[in-house]
């Protein structure tokens, strides 16, 4: 028997902040997916998606990637192609990481931080960090499918004190 429910398909991920005053260090912000295979859905990634590394079936795609806030508009970008993902993954996981190159830096840190999750035209969900202001990182959204195949979206939002390589071993285990 086939599914009505289209779930959904094509999702962008946004994230923009304000650049650092002239006479501080650059702000450097990431997003980042986490993929997990539907054998393992909350233990390690069985891959990453991110500034240096995209998806090998290409479903998962920046496109736009700053180092200090000063983009147009939107700083980063990132494109999830759900409908197009293989059947053996059942979660996706997508968070924001702030680089720690020149200091320990939270989002209280950053000016006016926004990540907003759409389809097309519709908003999902949008987010500004200010509630977890002392993590350097934080989850946002999870992407999950149904028994059924179709994706469906929860908000996440979790914060963490750690780096950006610790978050990705971290940022898609069960809350405690």
């Amino acid at each position: 028997m086939s599914n009505p429910n289209k779930g959904l398909g094509k999702v962008e991920v946004t994230l923009k902040w304000d650049p650092s005053a002239a006479d501080a260090p650059d702000h450097d912000l990431d997003i980042i997916a986490a993929v997990y295979g539907t054998d393992d859905l909350h233990g390690t990634p069985a891959y990453l998606a991110h500034f240096d590394s995209r998806s090998p079936d290409g479903t998962i795609t920046l496109g736009r990637d700053s180092r200090n806030g000063l983009g147009f508009g939107v700083d980063e970008s990132m494109t999830l192609e759900l409908d197009r993902l293989s059947s053996r993954y059942g979660r996706v996981v997508v968070g924001v990481a702030i680089q720690q190159g020149g200091g320990r830096v939270t989002f209280a840190d950053i000016a006016r931080p926004r990540c907003t999750v759409s389809e097309g035209y519709t908003e999902l969900q949008t987010h500004d960090f200010t509630d977890v202001p002392d993590a350097t990182a934080a989850t946002l959204v999870e992407f999950v499918r149904d028994s059924d195949g179709p994706w469906t979206r929860r908000e996440a939002v979790r914060g963490f004190d750690t780096d950006p390589r610790s978050f990705t071993r971290l940022m898609g285990a069960q809350p405690t």
